[in-house]
C-alpha cells in the first residue's frame, strides 16, 4: 500500500467522520487517571535556556498575517534571540494558572482540547550564538535541548528531494505529533487534529516571520522515515508532519554526519496508553519513501474553472494599516471566546478577515490560484451581507450566496450541539474536493488539505483578535 492507493485515506476519512450516532452514542469517556502529560520532556539532556526578552516587530499585525510569502530579503540574522521569539509566540507557554488538581498552561496557539500534542524541533547550521545541531524545543521551561551535534541540514535537503527553500535555509523547524497526547480524548480522529493543531502554530509562525521580513516556507513533501530517524522518533507514537524553512541564501550544507539511534529517555506520558491503529495506518498510507517521490510531490494543482456567480458580494478594500498593533501583541491576548456580542459584524471587518485568510501562504503544495480548499460561511449577523450561507470565490474575492435565511440552529448542530456556533455572528468552514487533492498528491493530499485549512483558520483567528471582535476555533 503506497501513497497512490487513495482508498486507504478515503477509508480513514469515512471511518472518523462525526455523525449524530458517533457523537451521542460513541461510548468513549475521558479516563483522567491516564490523561497524558502535555509536554515531551528529555530528563537527561541539559537545557539551553532561550532568552526571555525580545523586541516586538513594527509591521502592522494584519499585514503580517495576510502576507502570502512575498518577502524579498533574507530577514534578520537567525540567533538564539530571533529563534526564541519565533518559538515563544508560535508554541510557547504565555501564561500559567494553578488549580487544586494541577496547573493550566496557556499556549500561544489554539489546540483541540488544549492537549498540545505538536512538538517543534530545530535543525540548523552554525548560527551566531548556537552551534549546529538537532534540537528539541521544550515549551515547559522555554529551552532547547540538543539531540545531535553537527550540521544535519543535508539530511533534510535530501529527504525533501532537494526542495530549493530547504536547501538554502540556515535553519529548519520540523514539527511532529505525538498521537496519544490527542487521541486520549479524540481517539482515531486525532490524526486529523495533527494537521489542524499544526496549522494554528504555523499561522503564528508564518506571521511572525513575515513581520520581520524573514523568509519562511512550509514543506510537506519529504521522505518520512528519514526525518523520523533524524529526530529519533518512536514512530508507533510520534511522527514528523512537516518542515518550515527559515531564511535564505545560506551556503550549501556540508555532508551530514552519521545519525544512528540515540535511545534518549523521555518522561512517560501516562501510566498506560490506548492504541488507535487507524491513525498509524492513515499516516503510513500517506508516507513517501524515496527522495525522487518527494521531489515529484512538490507543486501546486490548478484550480478548476469557476462558473459565473449570481450576485456575488465583493470584499471591501483590505486595510492592512487599520490595526497598528504588532503580531506579538495580538498573540499575547489571544484566547477562546465563550460569549459573543449580539451585534452584527461590520462588513469592513468581515472583509478584512476574509482578505487576510485567502491571500495564500508560502508552501510546496498550495499558493494563490491553487488552493485545495474553499471557505464556506454561515452568516448570522453581518452588516452589508444578508443572513444565509455563502461560498467564498477566491478568484473574484467575493462572497457567493447559496441559501438565504436564518441558520443559527444548523450552525449549533454543526458545532456538535454547542451554543457557540449559533451565537457567533459568522461561522467559517473549509471544504475540500478530495478527488482533486488526492488525484494530484495521492493520500498525502489529505494531509495537505487539512493543513491548508488549518493555517487559514489560524489566520482567521489571529485577524479576528487583531480587530477585537474575538473568535473561537
Amino acid at each position: 500500500m503506497g501513497n497512490a492507493d487513495t482508498a486507504a485515506v478515503r477509508a480513514y476519512h469515512e471511518r472518523t467522520k462525526h455523525s449524530v450516532q458517533s457523537v451521542r452514542a460513541g461510548g468513549h469517556f475521558l479516563d483522567w487517571d491516564i490523561m497524558p502529560r502535555p509536554f515531551k520532556v528529555y530528563p537527561e539532556l541539559e537545557p539551553m535556556a532561550l532568552p526571555p526578552d525580545f523586541t516586538s516587530s513594527t509591521r502592522p499585525a494584519l499585514a503580517a498575517i495576510a502576507d502570502a510569502g512575498g518577502v524579498g530579503g533574507t530577514g534578520p540574522p537567525l540567533d538564539r534571540t530571533a529563534l526564541a521569539r519565533l518559538f515563544y509566540f508560535s508554541a510557547g507557554v504565555l501564561r500559567r494558572s494553578t488549580y487544586p488538581g494541577g496547573e493550566i498552561f496557556y499556549r500561544a496557539a489554539a489546540c483541540t482540547g488544549a492537549l498540545y500534542h505538536v512538538d517543534l524541533y530545530l535543525v540548523c547550521g552554525p548560527l551566531a550564538d548556537l552551534d549546529p545541531g538537532v534540537y528539541h524545543f521544550g515549551p515547559h521551561d522555554f529551552a532547547l535541548r540538543r539531540l545531535r551535534a553537527g550540521d544535519h541540514r543535508a539530511t533534510v535537503v535530501r529527504a525533501t528531494g532537494h526542495e530549493p527553500a530547504v536547501a538554502a535555509a540556515p535553519a529548519l523547524v520540523l514539527f511532529t505529533t505525538t498521537f496519544w497526547r490527542n487521541s486520549w480524548k479524540y481517539q482515531a480522529r486525532a490524526y486529523r487534529h495533527a494537521f489542524w493543531d499544526s496549522g494554528t502554530i504555523l499561522a503564528n509562525l508564518l506571521a511572525l516571520a513575515a513581520a520581520v521580513d524573514l523568509p519562511a516556507r512550509v514543506v510537506l513533501g519529504f521522505v518520512d522515515g528519514e526525518l523520523d530517524r533524524l529526530l529519533d522518533l518512536d514512530t508507533a507514537r510520534e511522527v514528523t508532519l512537516g518542515v518550515v524553512a527559515l531564511g535564505r541564501e545560506a551556503p550549501p550544507p556540508p555532508p551530514a554526519p552519521p545519525a544512528g539511534p540515540l535511545g534518549l529517555a523521555t518522561l512517560p506520558l501516562s501510566a498506560r496508553e490506548v492504541d488507535y491503529p487507524a491513525i498509524r495506518e492513515a499516516h503510513e498510507a500517506s508516507s513517501l519513501v524515496t527522495a525522487e517521490e518527494a521531489a515529484a510531490w512538490h507543486g501546486t494543482p490548478p484550480r478548476p474553472p469557476v462558473p459565473p456567480a449570481a450576485a456575488p458580494v465583493s470584499l471591501a478594500p483590505f486595510a492592512q494599516e487599520a490595526v497598528p498593533e504588532s503580531i506579538e501583541s495580538v498573540i499575547r491576548r489571544r484566547g477562546s471566546m465563550r460569549n459573543f456580542s449580539a451585534g452584527p459584524l461590520p462588513f469592513d471587518q468581515l472583509s478584512t478577515i476574509m482578505g487576510a485568510v485567502t491571500r495564500g501562504f508560502p508552501a510546496d503544495f498550495t499558493g494563490p490560484g491553487a488552493a485545495l480548499t474553499d471557505p464556506y460561511l454561515i452568516v448570522n449577523a453581518a452588516e452589508g451581507l444578508a443572513a444565509g450561507t455563502y461560498v467564498f470565490d477566491r478568484e473574484r474575492d467575493a462572497h457567493v450566496p447559496l441559501r438565504a435565511g436564518e441558520f443559527r440552529r444548523e450552525a449549533g448542530f454543526l458545532d456538535l450541539g454547542q451554543s457557540l456556533g449559533a451565537a457567533a455572528a459568522l461561522d467559517l468552514y473549509w471544504l475540500a474536493d478530495l478527488d482533486r487533492a488526492l488525484g494530484r498528491f495521492g493520500n498525502r493530499g489529505y494531509r495537505a488539505a487539512q493543513l491548508e485549512a488549518a493555517i487559514e483558520g489560524g489566520k482567521a483567528y489571529l485577524t479576528a483578535y487583531a480587530l477585537r471582535p474575538g473568535a473561537r476555533r
